[in-house]
């Protein structure tokens, strides 16, 4: 670890703050090895349940750092690990951006399963002019979420994304002041910890990797369904329900 990335453990929520704010949290990659260990530490310990990804300062980040690129014809290592982290993380991701979020800053964004947004915050890939074309999925997960000509308009040309249009094209889940952002982002994460650990990876697992016909993954959903119906932490919720008290979700991992 290092004191570029600051990695801290709460009830059950890992929070990963980029901490580089005299450079705009530019991520080096050393960074990108720290954040990427957290990642794989969360979905190894069963006492982690959400992670949250946040930057210190007025900048969630600024991409990349420049030196990292130049003279290389190759992704920095701690790039080519960090997004299969990414990617591949099985607990809930949650990013609270707050400032601009540029190049990999928005792209990692697309494996976020839930996002807070500053109104400062300010969404940018400006990949084309920079010589380079989009990493991270961005090529087919931004025309996914937002349509083929906004995609094109951020990607092409690089245009930005202000918070505010990106809750209402749906890039966001909540915009709010500056100074609400971390008790927001992390009421949020309080709220998916005290979930069923077991049956929010699950969903998230349905939602990012499901069968994609409809015909399949309503089968993909019946068996995992059936399967939870019997699970521990589906009776302790109907035992609560019945017992008109408030579930205890916190033995399971």
């Amino acid at each position: 670890m290092n004191d570029l990335v600051v990695v801290s453990n709460t009830d059950g929520v890992l929070e990963v703050r980029f901490n580089r704010p005299e450079k705009k949290n530019a991520l080096t990659r050393d960074m990108y090895e720290t954040v990427s260990s957290a990642f794989e530490r969360a979905d190894a310990d069963p006492a982690i349940r959400v992670v949250l990804l946040t930057g210190t300062g007025d900048t969630f980040t600024s991409g990349n750092d420049v030196k990292d690129f130049q003279g290389t014809n190759s992704r920095p290592r701690g790039g080519s690990r960090f997004l299969p982290a990414i990617s591949s993380l099985q607990k809930p991701l949650i990013a609270a951006v707050n400032g601009a979020a540029i190049g990999v800053g928005t792209t990692m964004l697309m494996h976020c399963d839930l996002i807070v947004a500053a109104r400062s915050a300010r969404f940018v890939m400006p990949f084309t002019s920079l010589g380079l074309v989009p990493e991270a999925a961005s090529s087919l997960l931004v025309p996914r979420l937002l349509g083929h000509q906004r995609a094109s308009a951020m990607l092409l040309l690089g245009e930005p994304l202000d918070a505010a249009t990106a809750l209402e094209w749906g890039l966001v889940n909540r915009v709010v002041d500056d100074a609400a952002l971390m008790d927001t982002a992390r009421e949020m994460a309080q709220r998916l910890a005290a979930l069923p650990p077991q049956a929010v990876r699950l969903t998230k697992r349905l939602i990012k990797h499901g069968v994609s016909d409809v015909a399949g993954r309503i089968q993909e959903e019946i068996g995992l369904f059936t399967e939870r119906l019997a699970s521990p932490e589906a009776q302790e919720a109907f035992a609560a329900f019945m017992e008109k008290r408030k579930p205890d979700f916190s033995r399971f991992s």
